[in-house]
């Protein structure tokens, strides 16, 4: 445990740097949760099951993008509470321990969705995606809140950074043994490791897709455990005699009332708000375009996942160290004028063209992957979005907790999820409707684009605070 000179009781910030066996711990915290959002949410469930789930990736991808808006409302609607709740009463374990049980129940549930599923288990996987999302960003709102209490003002950005880093090697790590040991390809049976699956499944069941469900949440429950053993929590704040404790609400509604006078946090939370849309929306319909053009195996999009997540964990890193030398906004711009360069690239790419008007041969069944022109300009669009991407999560919650009080700092992580997700339905919404009206994957995923340009915009007034 991190002795009484290192760690805040209120959750504050902190003087010098909690034990080496803590920060590993809350590192390991996004390490646990990646897979998740690696296999699930983006390389290799949502694409499987818009295309054979529902049978038809139009119509999955629609029911993929309704199902991520409720849960995006749900979250928006519930964080600031409960960062309310936490900074009242003190402890993070308990809410953190709690909504763990449901992320990891929501994602053995996956296994159900067997190809071609009647509505009602359609209904159920996508009511098991929605709580386990949720249950997800909940309890990021607890460990975010631990950052000031493990390090000084001035190493934030690096552990921040570093954990993003850690958290895309779980992910990278996760796809690894997913793609190379148990996913096979049709022809030839092998993994893409060229070896046989470890385990012996039914691909007409498609219950390698299914399996990555049960996977991330075994992987979620076993490195869980250190942080649990060593991160340290915070103490209840003690109570004056006579005084009462002013419940969830009343304290949520007296950072509110205080938030038109923060100008620098209120045009910051309103950025983040408008650009993690984009940036969600990137990361959950990538995938499934990329199926749409190319026709993506499993296989293929394991290879592209460990591709982009492995130059996510680069990105991370580095980000997290730029940071702390050159501020966490000056990391969120830069990386949003990339990003955007790199989702229009992306929507540039079709079946016959890249960069919208030069003809490329389409590519051939059968055919290795990446092998075609068409694939690799996706690609290399891509890998710009996977370097950057992370920077912007990653300095995002580092200038949150420079910002914010320390008494208050749950509440504030929970405005912070909140502003990611209280509008976060609308890009998910805008794509599954525009999807839907024009029968265009790629003009769907357009109105992605203005989300970024109006994110950028609004950072540009906030004003960092320099760590000495």
């Amino acid at each position: 445990m991190a002795n009484q000179a290192t760690v805040d009781a209120t959750g504050g910030t902190v003087s010098r740097s909690a034990p080496m066996r803590a920060l590993v711990s809350w590192t390991l915290y996004d390490f646990a949760s990646q897979p998740y959002y690696t296999l699930v949410l983006t390389f290799l469930f949502a694409p499987y099951f818009a295309a054979y789930v529902v049978g038809d990736v139009a119509r999955g991808q629609t029911i993929w993008g309704y199902g991520a808006a409720a849960a995006s409302l749900l979250i928006a609607i519930g964080s600031p509470f409960l960062g309310a709740l936490a900074d009242g009463r003190g402890r993070r374990k308990p809410w953190i321990a709690l909504f763990s049980v449901v992320l990891i129940a929501g994602l053995a549930t996956l296994w159900l969705a067997v190809p071609g599923a009647p509505n009602e288990v359609i209904a159920l996987i996508v009511v098991a995606f929605i709580a386990a999302t949720a249950a997800a960003e909940f309890s990021s709102v607890f460990t975010n809140s631990m950052m000031p209490s493990l390090v000084p003002p001035s190493a934030l950005g690096r552990l921040s950074g570093i954990g993003w880093g850690v958290g895309y090697l779980g992910g990278l790590l996760s796809l690894a043994l997913v793609a190379g040991l148990i996913v096979s390809s049709a022809a030839t049976g092998k993994t893409l490791f060229g070896l046989d699956p470890i385990l012996t499944l039914d691909l007409s069941a498609h219950e390698a897709d299914r399996l990555v469900g049960p996977i991330a949440a075994l992987w979620f429950a076993l490195f869980m455990i250190p942080f649990f053993l060593f991160v340290p929590d915070a103490k209840p704040q003690p109570l004056a005699a006579g005084q009462t404790r002013p419940s969830p609400a009343a304290q949520l509604w007296s950072t509110l009332k205080q938030l038109p006078r923060n100008r620098d946090m209120l045009f910051f939370l309103i950025a983040r708000m408008i650009y993690s849309d984009g940036l969600s929306a990137i990361f959950a319909f990538g995938g499934i375009y990329g199926t749409a053009v190319f026709g993506w195996t499993a296989l293929e999009l394991g290879l592209f996942g460990i591709i982009l997540t492995a130059t996510g964990m680069i990105g991370a890193v580095i980000g997290g160290f730029l940071d702390d030398r050159a501020g966490a906004k000056t990391v969120i711009l830069f990386a949003l004028a990339l990003l955007l360069v790199g989702a229009v690239g992306i929507l540039s790419v079709d079946k016959t063209h890249v960069l919208f008007t030069v003809e490329v041969a389409e590519k051939q069944a059968g055919s290795a992957p990446f092998s075609s022109a068409g694939e690799q300009v996706f690609l290399a669009f891509a890998l710009l979005v996977g370097l950057v991407a992370a920077p912007v999560q990653a300095a995002s919650r580092s200038l949150l907790a420079r910002l914010a009080p320390p008494d208050q700092i749950a509440q504030y992580f929970g405005l912070f999820a909140f502003s990611g997700k209280v509008t976060a339905f609308l890009a998910p919404f805008l794509v599954a409707t525009v999807t839907l009206a024009s029968g265009s994957q790629r003009l769907g995923m357009a109105s992605i684009t203005l989300f970024l340009i109006a994110g950028m915009i609004l950072m540009l007034p906030v004003r960092e605070p320099r760590a000495p």
